[in-house]
């Protein structure tokens, strides 16, 4: 799944067009490295965004298929680290 949609659709950027540009931007690392919108996310994978509260840590637990309903959206990631 492309890394935009997955910040969608798990609701850790709430549009993807801000996803967008995040990545565009060069706030958005995965793995380390800085990600472009359409990155292919795999299980496991860290991808860490810089806010101007610092940068948040997420790993990655499973893949959306569909829609993701807001109260389930803590299936698919787990917060590595937030500064707030």
């Amino acid at each position: 799944m492309r890394l935009d949609l997955f910040l969608k659709k798990t609701m850790i950027i709430k549009q993807r067009t801000k996803a967008k540009e995040f990545c565009e931007k060069e706030l958005v690392r995965v793995n380390g490295k800085v990600a472009k919108p359409s990155c292919e996310i795999k299980i496991g994978d860290v991808i860490e965004i810089e806010t101007i509260k610092g940068i948040n840590k997420y790993k990655v637990l499973k893949i959306p298929e569909g829609n993701v309903k807001k109260s389930d959206t803590n299936q698919y990631y787990e917060i590595i680290y937030s500064p707030w």
